[in-house]
């Protein structure tokens, strides 16, 4: 067993467990997009940073791909965290507004708008179909192409695969083609109209941690003003 520090809670799990597993199976929340039970690990999306070590040496790590380690301290919810997962969710929205499982993680995150160009893509990268259709479907009739600003998802030669069976593994796990969001209008990137949550504590008392865990907080429901 690998013993180690959870947000300030000494706690213990199996030798390969990530962070993101081992905080789950505590309690401890952690937003996901490019994640998924029973796919490979991929740590695309970033979503799921946690902070590792000790300041001014903590570093942002992803929690789905780092492996559990002997006396480290990690922390779930610091303010660097939210910081971090806030820039990530404003880039996703630049992509793919129109996705509402975006939509849903801005507004449970606080997000009320992003800063940048959007671009409107329908896809943001997070490799689940290609995992689905490698991993479970064993089909590999679709892949990654390219690099960089031409990185894209298709078939090889954009030439209809062979072994593609039209199961639908990949529509099913797609978080821009499962549902689409009723956003029309640029200015109001984030409508908030199926999640609009209270900010966490971090944000309204000026910790540097989250105080709970509970979704939503009943202590910040009750101070609300």
């Amino acid at each position: 067993m690998i013993t180690f520090t959870l947000n300030g809670l000494q706690v213990q799990v199996e030798k390969g467990t990530t962070l993101l597993e081992a905080a789950r199976f505590y309690g401890f929340p952690i937003p996901t997009l490019c994640h998924m039970d029973g796919l490979s690990p991929y740590g695309a999306c970033r979503l799921c940073l946690v902070e590792i070590g000790v300041e001014p040496r903590s570093r942002l790590v992803s929690s789905c791909t780092y492996m559990a380690e002997e006396g480290i301290a990690v922390r779930t919810a610091s303010s660097r965290v939210l910081r971090a997962r806030r820039m990530v969710v404003e880039l996703l929205l630049a992509s793919c507004p129109e996705s509402k499982v975006i939509q849903d993680i801005a507004s449970a995150m606080g997000v009320r708008q992003q800063r940048f160009k959007q671009e409107h893509e329908r896809c943001v990268l997070c490799g689940l179909c290609v995992r689905m259709c490698e991993e479970q479907m064993v089909a590999k009739a679709i892949g990654f192409r390219d690099r960089g600003s031409g990185r894209s998802i298709g078939v090889p030669f954009d030439v209809t695969s062979e072994v593609c069976r039209r199961c639908g593994g990949c529509i099913y796990v797609c978080p821009a083609c499962q549902l689409r969001c009723t956003f029309v209008d640029p200015d109001k990137t984030v409508c908030g109209g199926c999640a609009n949550l209270t900010p966490p504590c971090v944000e309204k008392e000026q910790f540097d941690d989250m105080m709970c865990f509970m979704s939503p907080c009943v202590a910040c429901e009750i101070r609300k003003d």
